[in-house]
């Protein structure tokens, strides 16, 4: 390999290969990303940024120099875009269609390099390249000014949180380095910037393939004073662009090892940690302090993003992949609904209603788009109406998920407040998403607010009479029956014939009914499926104070997800609680809709129907399954109280 620029490969030889390989952990990392329109000189640009920086090894020359006599665009000089375009495809066509990335290092810093593609079906591909990148090179062409692929790809760097963009204007040979050209583009991008959120925005005249301002000051522009490429890579300062305020560890892994150790790995998404701090995890909301940090196999006492590390805690708590340790005031919002811009990345049209899988940074999750709320112009930057989504566009939504997600705005932070949208039949990546941090207003148009920090500020009080005590005075033993199936698959006729029999014995039990709960507490609920979900929590939580009254609950509820049903399990005590399974098929259901329900959402009048446009998954393993489509509600009653009567919950 040639000499280092800054003499790194002198100073190998000096001092030797371990505090060479020292001091190189230490230096700053920089990841960039190029993009532009198709042929501005992105991959040429990189390839003599290597080349003169001296990233190429002497055998990559070599084969560079062959391949130029094969590939190669540029006559007899090297083509240096055949180091980035890998794909027999791209050195035919001369385009760039996939992300590349390359490494390399000066002495002042250490780089990554994203190429991304500048062809508009490729604008996913680009956005993937921007997902983690400091900062943005958008190439432009001198000779034909600011495209719209230009605004474009500036649009999406902004939308990613990309704060440094250096836009290079390309090919100033081909305009005689005109001074006059460099400050009309200058102009014109101007005016599209100041419509962005970048915060940080310099103009470089080069000719990328001549290696004029790239790492070396051109002698042919001499109006310009700024300095070349590559010493704006080194010196600019991304030092305060991590947030260190908010600290955010999704849990990766949970490490057991053995029975005295159990540690909480993952990436520190934002913020610093250190021994003794005191965490909360979400959701739960549970606290504890920490009591060892590692990190990369070392004991620390402190660690900071986006270093990978295991804790463990003083307490024993609950936490696993998914939940997020975060500071007791300082948490993210805990949302079944998030309002997001995404980019489509599926070749299917997004259309509102499909359900899909939301992965963010460490949590899995069934989500359902609700709402397409606009589709943007990418170079008017107007929002339009649209129904759907297709292959590149850019739209704002609304979606709603099973399980609460622990993000912030993706402004405030990349990690988490970023997530990509899975098809849950396909397992291919449909869609990448940024959070949007939500407007007072719109808050306040979702007809309530989620009292997130209300683990934090309330205190729980405990009642004087113990559960014991009153199981004495009532004389029976409190439980609780969770009835789940299709609508219309018998569960509210099996409960109320349940509660009549027991009052019948002497017990005092009362029914949870879902149709009637929605008439009154859960009035502001609809049927998606994170008001579903919901709601079978609130119907748990009421099933919960009443069994810890000594009364005996008995829920009638579609409930059609397994995770509903096991939040519910888990919050109203799993050794007094029977799953109840009304097993009846579609058709059987919908022959004894009276009400039309089923019509009515095959005609389209309805949505969020189970069994029709969402779906009900069966319990696998319930506590007890009662052929409702073809045993009679008697037969089933002698089955349920004969199960309740094996457990010792009724009498005999």
């Amino acid at each position: 390999m040639r000499a280092a620029v800054g003499g790194d490969a002198d100073d190998l030889s000096a001092i030797g290969i371990e505090s060479w390989l020292e001091r190189y952990g230490r230096k700053e990392l920089l990841r960039i990303l190029t993009c532009g329109s198709v042929d501005d000189g992105k991959s040429t640009l990189i390839g003599r940024l290597l080349h003169d920086g001296a990233g190429v090894f002497d055998d990559q020359l070599a084969a560079l120099k062959k391949d130029t006599a094969r590939f190669g665009t540029t006559g007899e000089d090297i083509d240096f875009a055949l180091l980035l375009d890998g794909l027999q495809a791209e050195r035919e066509q001369g385009i760039t269609i996939d992300v590349a990335y390359r490494y390399f290092a000066t002495a002042k810093r250490k780089f990554i390099v994203a190429d991304t593609p500048g062809h508009e079906q490729y604008t996913r591909n680009m956005a993937t390249g921007a997902s983690n990148a400091d900062l943005a090179i958008i190439l432009i062409d001198a000779t034909k000014g600011v495209l719209p692929q230009t605004r474009r790809h500036a649009f999406i760097c902004s939308l990613l949180g990309i704060r440094h963009v250096i836009v290079a204007i390309n090919k100033m040979d081909l305009v005689g380095y005109d001074e006059r050209v460099f400050d009309t583009i200058r102009a014109a991008c101007g005016e599209f910037f100041a419509k962005l959120a970048t915060a940080d925005v310099s103009f470089v005249p080069l000719c990328a393939r001549k290696g004029e301002n790239v790492v070396h000051a051109s002698a042919n522009m001499p109006w310009y004073r700024g300095g070349p490429l590559l010493d704006r890579l080194e010196n600019v300062y991304i030092a305060s662009d991590q947030n260190l305020v908010d600290l955010r560890l999704p849990v990766q892994l949970v490490l057991r090892p053995n029975a005295d150790y159990r540690g909480y790995a993952g990436t520190l998404a934002s913020g610093v940690l250190r021994v003794g701090d005191e965490v909360a995890v979400l959701p739960s909301g549970k606290r504890s302090r920490v009591k060892a940090l590692t990190s990369a196999g070392v004991t620390r006492q402190e660690v900071f993003a986006p270093m990978a590390v295991a804790l463990t805690l003083e307490d024993e708590i609950d936490a696993s992949r998914g939940d997020v340790f975060v500071r007791p005031n300082n948490a993210p919002v805990l949302e079944h609904a998030l309002e997001a811009m995404v980019v489509w990345m599926s070749e299917a049209p997004l259309s509102p209603g499909r359900a899909y899988l939301l992965k963010t940074a460490a949590l899995t999750t069934p989500a359902t788009v609700t709402e397409l709320r606009y589709k943007l112009n990418t170079e008017t930057l107007r929002s339009e109406p649209a129904e759907s989504l297709a292959l590149n566009a850019i739209g704002r939504v609304r979606l709603e998920c099973v399980r609460p997600a622990p993000v912030d705005a993706y402004s405030k932070n990349r990690r988490t407040g970023a997530f990509i949208l899975i098809d849950r039949l396909t397992n291919a990546t449909v869609a990448a998403g940024m959070v949007v941090e939500r407007a007072p207003v719109e808050d306040a148009l979702e007809g309530r607010r989620r009292a997130h920090d209300a683990g934090s500020n309330v205190r729980a009080h405990a009642s004087l009479i113990t559960p014991a005590e009153r199981a004495s005075r009532t004389g029976q033993t409190p439980f609780v029956v969770w009835f789940t199936g299709l609508p219309r698959s018998g569960k509210s006729t099996l409960a109320y014939a349940l509660e009549k029999v027991l009052f019948e014995r002497g017990r005092h039990a009362l029914v949870l009914d879902g149709e009637t709960l929605r008439r009154g507490l859960s009035a502001d609920l609809g049927f998606s499926s994170a008001d579903r979900a919901e709601q079978a929590r609130r119907t748990a939580e009421l099933a919960r104070l009443f069994a810890e009254q000594g009364l005996i609950a008995i829920v009638a509820s579609v409930s059609p997800t397994a995770e509903m049903r096991a939040t519910a399990r888990a919050l109203t005590h799993a050794d007094r609680f029977l799953e109840v399974f009304c097993d009846a098929p579609l058709e059987v259901c919908e022959a004894r809709d009276k009400d039309r329900l089923f019509e009515r959402a095959r005609a389209g009048e309805l949505v969020n129907v189970s069994g029709i446009d969402q779906a009900y998954e069966k319990p696998l393993n319930p506590d007890l399954r009662l052929d409702t489509a073809r045993v009679d509600s008697a037969t089933n009653l002698k089955h349920l109280l004969a199960a309740l009567v094996a457990r010792g919950w009724a009498p005999g």
